[in-house]
C-alpha cells in the first residue's frame, strides 16, 4: 500500500514538474515572439496581459515609454486606454440602477437639467439604454474634437504634426462635461445643429457615439449627486485595488506616464479629454488586468462590484440584426457586431472593447467559453498599414499562446 502511494506521489510530482516546464516554455516563447515584434519599430512601447477569473497568467511590457530617455515600457507604465474606458460607464450605470437612482429604460430627460431631443423625432424619448447601446441617434460631429485639451500651453504646432492633430485645444478651453453636452445637444446652444442627430427613430439603429457615452456618464452625476470620476473611484477603481489608476493627471504617478507618439519618431504633447468618461481612464497593465479579472468573474456570477443580475444585463446582447444592418461579421474582434451595456460583443462571442486615441491603441476582450481574457495597450498611434500589421501580429501572438498558458497554469493549481 505504501509503495502504491509513493508511486502515485512520484507520478503527481513528475506531472507538476512537466507542467511547470511547459508553462515556462510557453511564457518564454511568447516573450521572445513579442520582443521580436517590438523590434519591427512601428510601435514604440506596449504591454500585454493574459488573465483568467482567478489570476494574471502572463504580463509584460515591451519597448519604450520614452524613446529619447530609453525608458522601458513596463506593466507599471500608465497611459489613457481610450474607448475601453466606456466599459466603466456600463458598470457605473448598473450600480446606479442597483441603488435605485435610475433605470436603464428611463427617458434621459427625466434626469437632465435640460432637454435632449432628436429634432427628427421630437416626440420619441431617448432612453438611458439607447445611450448605453449606441442607438440614441446622437452623433459625433466636428465639435467633438473640442474635447481634446492640452495639459500645458505648447509650441506643438509649427509643422505637419500640428496640421494632423488640429483637434488639440488650449487649456483655457476646458469646460465641464455638463457644458460640453449642453453646447452640443441642446437647441439654441452654440454647437447645436439638427445634423448632430441621425434621421432615425431612437433605438432603431446602432451608431457609435462618444458624446452619447459622455451624456450617460453625466446622467450618473445627475442621479447620484456625485461627480462621475468620484463615483467610479468609489464603486470600481478603489474596490478593485486599482491604485495606479485615475481620471486626471493629478490622480496618478506622472513619472510612470508614457510619452505618447503619433508615429515611431513623433511624440505628442500630454492631453486630456473634457469627455473623459468616454476615453480618458489612465491606468497601467497591472490595474487593467485586475479590471478584466473582475469582468470575467462577473460573467460567471462571482463578481464583486455588481449583483449577478446586473452582470447578466451588462453582458447580454441588447440588439438584433435590424439594429445593425451593415455590421462586419468577418472580424472576430469587431466589437460593434452587437452591444451589451457599453460592452462590445463580437461575431465570435468575445466580450470587451477596443480603443483608439492620438498616441494610444487598446484592446480588451475575454472569451466566455474559455474564461480567458487579454489586454493590449500601445503608446503609438495605429494609422498606417505597417502600424496595423504590427498591432495585429501582437494580437495573433497573444492568441497563439493564451490557451497553452491557461492550460498549464490551471493544471498546476
Amino acid at each position: 500500500m505504501i509503495k502504491i502511494i509513493l508511486i502515485i506521489a512520484l507520478f503527481v510530482l513528475n506531472q507538476i514538474y512537466a507542467q511547470n516546464n511547459d508553462n515556462e516554455e510557453h511564457i518564454n516563447s511568447l516573450t521572445c515572439e513579442l520582443n521580436t515584434l517590438q523590434k519591427q519599430g512601428y510601435i514604440n512601447g506596449f504591454s500585454v496581459a493574459i488573465v483568467n477569473r482567478d489570476a494574471v497568467l502572463y504580463k509584460k511590457g515591451f519597448g519604450y515609454a520614452d524613446v529619447s530617455k530609453q525608458k522601458k515600457y513596463t506593466t507599471n507604465t500608465i497611459q489613457n486606454i481610450a474607448s475601453v474606458s466606456k466599459t466603466l460607464i456600463g458598470i457605473a450605470l448598473m450600480k446606479a440602477q442597483e441603488q435605485g437612482k435610475l433605470n436603464l429604460d428611463d427617458p434621459i430627460n427625466m434626469h437632465l437639467p435640460f432637454s435632449v431631443i432628436n429634432p427628427h423625432y421630437p416626440k420619441v424619448p431617448i432612453t438611458i439604454r439607447h445611450l448605453a447601446t449606441h442607438t440614441s441617434t446622437i452623433l459625433d460631429t466636428k465639435y467633438y474634437d473640442k474635447s481634446y485639451i492640452l495639459k500645458n500651453n505648447s509650441d506643438f504646432g509649427k509643422g505637419i504634426l500640428k496640421k494632423q492633430y488640429r483637434i488639440f485645444n488650449d487649456p483655457d478651453e476646458k469646460m465641464t462635461i455638463s457644458d460640453f453636452v449642453k453646447k452640443t445637444l441642446v437647441k439654441d446652444q452654440e454647437w447645436y445643429r439638427k445634423r448632430n442627430y441621425i434621421k432615425n427613430i431612437p433605438g432603431a439603429i446602432f451608431k457609435y457615439s462618444n458624446v452619447g457615452a459622455t451624456l450617460a456618464a453625466y446622467i450618473i452625476e445627475c442621479t447620484t449627486g456625485i461627480p462621475y470620476d468620484e463615483y467610479t473611484k468609489t464603486y470600481i477603481i478603489k474596490p478593485l485595488g486599482m491604485d495606479a489608476s485615475g481620471w486626471s493627471f493629478d490622480t496618478i504617478e506622472m513619472d510612470n506616464h508614457s510619452v505618447l507618439y503619433a508615429s515611431s519618431i513623433d511624440s505628442l504633447p500630454k492631453y486630456s479629454l473634457i469627455t473623459y468618461p468616454d476615453g480618458g481612464l489612465l491606468t497601467d497593465t497591472n490595474d487593467f488586468g485586475k479590471y478584466l479579472i473582475e469582468l470575467i468573474k462577473g460573467y460567471y456570477g462571482a463578481g464583486t462590484l455588481l449583483d449577478k443580475s446586473s452582470y447578466t444585463e451588462l453582458f447580454k446582447e441588447q440588439l438584433s440584426s435590424e439594429n445593425l444592418p451593415n455590421r462586419n461579421a468577418k472580424n472576430p474582434y469587431n466589437d460593434e457586431y452587437n452591444s451589451g451595456i457599453f460592452m462590445g460583443i463580437t461575431p465570435a462571442g468575445y466580450i470587451g472593447h477596443t480603443g483608439s486615441d492620438p498616441g494610444t491603441g487598446t484592446y480588451m476582450f475575454f472569451n466566455p467559453k474559455s474564461g480567458i481574457g487579454k489586454v493590449l495597450t500601445v503608446n503609438t498611434s495605429i494609422d498606417t498599414k505597417e502600424d496595423y500589421r504590427q498591432f495585429k501580429s501582437i494580437i495573433n501572438a497573444i492568441e497563439k499562446y493564451e490557451e497553452l498558458i491557461k492550460q498549464s497554469k490551471i493544471d498546476m493549481q
